[in-house]
Order: structure tokens, then C-alpha cells, then sequence
């Protein structure tokens, strides 16, 4: 009798992988999916039926697509787009600078723009996505002006503004996976912050764009922004300015998760290490440039790492011990999220869920757009029939 699709799909992909010398953690990386995933794919347990994942696995494994789509039948894949995102793409695409440059209007700056910009941040942190492109709509064309408007000694405060009010807008969209508007928006959070003068601001703008190439999984373009930045900034770190520290040690964070993804555990942990030590000398109670680096961010890394390279043992301790009352909403949210895949490496249906529902608590948005939730909820229904909060949870996710 011949195999079922899956069985016959998951042998071919496993054929594919070991002609390349690929370990399941680096296709796993390659394709941004989780270990178990392709372990489950490659014994038949779990179905591949959208052509979007199967296009990934044929571009990893260096297949013609008809090589994997003759094993599968094809389903359109539903997708809800979340509340915000066509809001944000609209900041992005209005003509404001023409407008800027063309008004012949009187020289007005708004008040309250630190305090926006401020508050736009707040907004990207809990994962509001909604009231961020609301506060974003009218903040980014009134900086845009200012920046032309007001007296040429206050430009390079206004161009600051300017640069962190873009990359909120690109670190919601990059959590959203508009990687291409998150793109525009980083970029243009650079060159802001070079207009303004401010080098540390330039690497934080770079940080962000590392996140998108990650995102996109573009890991070469994101090591090359990554190593390129830390390089820059070690100097001034490593003389003592603390906030050249912080902003390198999240970049060494980055630095960390592209090994990850490319299977590459020595590397990955060793970054981690190196992170560790620029966080004890930055100490606590410090966000410079919103990157929320500190011990606790190393050590949420570390669970993210970990359960990226399979192993779920050592995700689930370090998670146990992070102290979470310094971390946003947004970074506590990510954190119950690898807790959940870890539980699902782990074939624990229940503590999997209950960080699921955990993390809906704190970030309904965030987890309602995230990838990453969609493939534990379908791993989770491959474990076992699915119980009423599963099946209520999944309901809330999908339903627009």
C-alpha cells in the first residue's frame, strides 16, 4: 500500500535535507519553524498543506516546487490581517516630506512632540497596535514639518524625535511581519538620526533593521548589519559609555539569534555569553533607546535560542528564574511564547496552553499576529484531541 501524502512528503524532505548535510535545527532555522516542527513533517505526524511553507522548505532544500507540491493536496491559506497594520503602512506612504518642503504656511511646531513620540513607544512596548497608528498618523507628518519649520538650533532634538517615533513604527510592523513597511521604517529612523548628529541613535536604527532582516529571514543581511554596528560601537562602548554598551549588547543579542537560526549553537551562546557580561556592566533599571537591555533580555534571548536549537530542557529552566517585573508587555508576551514551544517540543499539551493563554492576557494583539503562535496551536492539535480552551483560543486568533 503506498504511503499517505504526509509519510511520502515528510521521506522526501528528510532525503532532501541529508543530501545537504543539514541537521533538522538549521532547516528549522532557514525556514522559521521550530525543531519539533520539522520532526514531526519528516515522521508524518503533521500535514505541510499551505503552498507558502511548502515554497520555504523547496527553496531551503533546493528543490523544484513541483518536487513537493506533487505530495501534497493545497489549501488556500486564511489570513486575518491584524488591527493596525494597513494604518501603519498608510503612515508610511503619504508624501510628507513633499509637503513639508512645499507648505508655505507660517512656521508652527506642535507642542507635545517629545511626549507623543514618548507615547508612541509606550504603545509599540504593549503591543497596542490599533493606538499606535492612530498616535503615529498625525505624529510622524507633524515632526516631518517641524524638522523643516523650527530654528536651526532645535533641529537636531526635532530629528531625534523624528528617527525613535519611525522605529517604534518599525519595531510594531517587524512584530506584525510587515517586514517590507518595517523595512522603510527603519531605514528612515537611520536617516533621521543621522541628521540629528547621533551615532548611538544610528545603531539603535540599525538594531531595528537587523530585526526585520531576521524577520524575513534574511540571516546574512542581518549578521552583516549586526557584526557591522557592534564593530562600530565597541570602541565607544568599551570606554565606558554606558549607553554605547547597552546598544551593543542588544545587537550582540542579535547577533545570537541569527547563529540560532542558522544551527549554529557554539556561536549563538557564546554571543549570549558575551552579552551577559556587557549587561552586568550596565547594570539595572536602565531602556536605553527602547531596547530593554539588561540580564533579563539576555536571559529571554537564552529561552529563545534554546528552543530554536531543540532544546526545550534548557529554555524551561532559564525561563523559570527570569525575574519579568522589568520587561514590557510586549517582551513578557515573546517570553510565554517560547515557554509555550518549548512544552510543545516537550509533548506537554497543558503547560503549552496555559502559556498561551498567559500570554493572551497580556498581549491579545501581539499573539493574534504572531507565526510563531499559529504553529504551536497546530502542533498542539496534532498532540492529542483538542480541548475546549484549545479550540477557544484558536476561535479568538483566527476569527477576524
Amino acid at each position: 500500500m503506498a504511503p499517505s501524502y504526509p509519510v511520502a512528503l515528510g521521506r522526501k524532505i528528510a532525503e532532501a535535507r541529508h543530501r545537504r548535510g543539514l541537521s533538522q535545527a538549521q532547516l528549522a532555522g532557514m525556514i522559521d519553524r521550530s525543531v519539533a516542527w520539522i520532526s514531526q513533517v519528516e515522521r508524518g505526524a503533521r500535514k505541510v498543506d499551505r503552498m507558502s511553507v511548502l515554497e520555504m522548505l523547496a527553496d531551503a532544500l533546493q528543490l523544484p516546487l513541483s518536487e513537493l507540491a506533487a505530495e501534497a493536496p493545497i489549501v488556500a491559506a486564511v489570513h486575518h490581517e491584524p488591527p493596525g497594520v494597513a494604518e501603519l503602512r498608510l503612515v508610511l506612504s503619504g508624501a510628507w516630506t513633499l509637503r513639508a518642503m512645499l507648505s508655505h504656511d507660517d512656521a508652527h511646531v506642535p507642542k507635545g512632540l517629545r511626549e507623543r513620540a514618548t507615547r508612541a513607544w509606550s504603545l509599540s512596548l504593549e503591543s497596542r497596535y490599533a493606538e499606535l497608528a492612530d498616535e503615529l498618523r498625525d505624529l510622524i507628518p507633524d515632526l516631518e514639518t517641524s524638522v523643516r519649520t523650527v530654528p536651526s538650533g532645535q533641529r537636531g532634538e526635532m530629528f531625534e524625535l523624528l528617527a525613535t517615533s519611525y522605529q517604534a513604527c518599525a519595531a510594531a510592523l517587524s512584530k506584525l511581519g510587515e517586514t517590507d513597511a518595517a523595512w522603510i521604517a527603519a531605514d528612515r529612523s537611520m536617516a533621521a538620526a543621522e541628521r540629528a548628529g547621533n551615532p548611538l541613535l544610528v545603531a539603535a536604527g540599525a538594531f531595528r533593521l537587523g530585526i526585520v532582516f531576521i524577520g524575513a529571514r534574511q540571516y546574512a543581511q542581518a549578521a552583516e548589519i549586526s557584526g557591522t554596528a557592534a564593530d562600530a560601537l565597541w570602541r565607544v562602548a568599551e570606554g565606558g559609555t554606558m549607553e554605547a554598551m547597552s546598544i551593543w549588547g542588544a545587537i550582540t543579542l542579535q547577533r545570537a539569534t541569527v547563529a540560532a537560526r542558522l544551527g549554529e549553537a557554539t556561536a549563538a551562546y557564546g554571543f549570549i555569553d558575551w552579552a551577559r557580561l556587557a549587561a552586568k556592566r550596565v547594570g539595572p533599571g536602565r531602556n536605553d533607546f527602547n531596547t530593554e537591555f539588561g540580564m533579563a533580555n539576555v536571559d529571554l534571548y537564552e529561552v529563545d535560542i534554546a528552543v530554536e536549537l531543540g532544546d526545550a530542557g534548557r529554555a524551561l529552566r532559564v525561563a523559570t528564574a527570569i525575574d519579568v517585573a522589568s520587561l514590557s508587555a510586549e517582551r513578557q508576551t515573546q517570553l510565554l511564547i517560547d515557554v509555550a514551544r518549548a512544552h510543545t517540543q516537550r509533548r506537554q499539551p497543558a503547560q503549552a496552553l496555559t502559556a498561551l493563554l498567559e500570554a493572551e492576557g497580556l498581549a491579545p494583539e501581539q499573539i493574534r499576529s504572531h507565526a510563531r503562535v499559529r504553529q504551536v496551536l497546530a502542533d498542539l492539535r496534532t498532540m492529542q484531541p483538542p480541548p475546549a480552551a484549545l479550540a477557544a483560543l484558536t476561535t479568538r486568533l483566527t476569527t477576524p
